[in-house]
């Protein structure tokens, strides 16, 4: 299994605006990464999908990629009030939640893996600035997530969704992970990959770096690409902590 290590170096850098050097639209002046999970760091997003599909099919509907959409990114229990509204169950978001959390902790169980250069990026980036995870997911699920791909000792700080007074996409979890890396969030960068994380960044004041996990158009980001692997974003990260964005 490959694990994360590194330290970051001491910098001093000037607190970056919206202009100044970038890779594309990213500051090299960066001075915290805040990373999503599912989707976006680790491939959970396919054992979601499934725990999504059986709880459809139970109740006689079809899962595609609308049906998908109605869900990605959401809370637990946002994504159950979403499936209740959908199967015309008011009132039972709940209980829908409440099975969704233990079919996805069934399939995570399984198994889940960090997606193509996840582990790379973030350690490129953890040797230069501090580093977070800010998730959506409960603790339970993000702790299996993270340990499972081989990620969990690269953040000494992560966030979950259970831990915040409001989720994605209210700012809450971002601003509660830059105020524990001691980080401006006009100073950080989120990455991303749905529209409900990407509103939660941009409201708490971050740039947004996104990697969709559906296809779409439209997305909100300063950076937009297909992989954590991009070779530009290898070439980013290894200029953090060397620049000041003025």
């Amino acid at each position: 299994m490959i694990t994360c290590s590194g330290s970051r170096r001491a910098g001093n850098l000037a607190p970056p605006e919206r202009k100044g050097t970038l890779m594309r639209s990213l500051p090299t002046g960066t001075e915290a990464v805040v990373f999503d999970c599912d989707g976006l760091l680790v491939n959970t997003e396919d054992c979601w999908t499934v725990a999504e599909a059986a709880i459809f099919a139970a109740h006689g509907h079809p899962f595609g990629p609308a049906q998908k959409a109605l869900v990605i990114g959401r809370t637990v229990e946002a994504a159950g009030e979403a499936m209740a509204h959908y199967f015309g169950r008011p009132g039972a978001g709940t209980e829908i939640a409440a099975e969704l959390l233990r079919r996805v902790r069934d399939e995570l169980a399984g198994g889940a893996k960090a997606l193509p250069g996840a582990i790379e990026l973030v350690r490129a980036c953890r040797a230069a600035v501090p580093v977070a995870v800010a998730s959506n997911s409960p603790r339970e699920l993000l702790d299996t997530a993270l340990g499972s791909a081989g990620l969990a000792d690269c953040f000494p700080h992560s966030f979950a969704a259970d831990e915040v007074h409001s989720p994605k996409p209210a700012p809450d979890l971002y601003l509660t992970a830059c105020a524990a890396l001691g980080v401006a969030p006009q100073r950080s960068v989120a990455f991303e990959d749905s529209a409900t994380g990407i509103a939660s960044a941009r409201a708490a004041g971050l740039y947004v770096a996104v990697v969709p996990s559906l296809p779409g158009t439209g997305l909100d980001h300063d950076w937009l690409g297909t992989s954590l692997a991009a070779p530009e974003l290898l070439a980013w990260a290894g200029e953090l902590g060397r620049e000041t964005v003025r």
